[in-house]
This record gives structure tokens, C-alpha cells and sequence, in this order.
């Protein structure tokens, strides 16, 4: 499997805290990345009164897959974030990983 073993894991149960998500800490740092996707995808929604099901429909992404992306339950390949992005007009894609993030 690409990304290795840890990718049969979800991302937020490689958190200390699980429930702290999508503020949790990480260590692994594709988790942190997909943490800062679903952090900034919800940050883009909320500032623009969207709807999962409006995300969905603008993006071409499946409902179910955007829940499972903000609530760390999925690793989001790379053309469901850019479709995300594009239909949010927003950047989604993580400048850069680990404890020291430019936000």
C-alpha cells in the first residue's frame, strides 16, 4: 500500500488524543498534513455558509468522502483536495508539516 502500514490507520487515531481532532497533537507528519486539510477545508466552508452537500455538488468529491476528510477518518488523495480547493477558491494544500507550521 502506498504510504505505508500507518496508512491503515486514520489519521486522527495517530493522535495522542484522538478526540482533539482536528487540534490534535501529531507526531506523524502525513497526519498532520491531512489535519491541516481538514482544518483549513472547514475554516473555508464555514466562511462561506457551505454545506457539505454544496461542497459536494460545487467539487464533484462524494459527501461521505468530505465528512470523512474533516473528521480525519480518511487519507484524501491528491485530486480530491486540488477538486476541494477549486471549488473553495481556497488553498488547502499544507505549506509545510510538523509541529513548526507557517499558518
Amino acid at each position: 500500500m502506498v504510504g505505508g502500514m500507518k496508512r491503515r490507520t486514520p489519521p486522527r487515531e495517530l493522535a495522542c488524543n484522538p478526540e482533539t481532532w482536528p487540534e490534535a497533537d501529531l507526531a506523524d507528519p502525513g497526519a498532520a498534513a491531512v489535519q491541516d486539510i481538514a482544518r483549513d477545508l472547514a475554516a473555508a466552508m464555514s466562511a462561506r455558509s457551505l454545506s457539505l452537500r454544496a461542497v459536494a455538488e460545487a467539487s464533484g468529491v462524494n459527501r461521505q468522502a468530505i465528512a470523512d476528510l474533516l473528521a480525519g477518518r480518511s487519507w484524501p488523495d491528491v485530486a480530491t483536495v486540488a477538486r476541494l480547493g477549486t471549488a473553495l477558491g481556497a488553498p488547502l494544500f499544507p505549506r509545510t508539516v510538523g509541529k513548526e507550521r507557517n499558518r
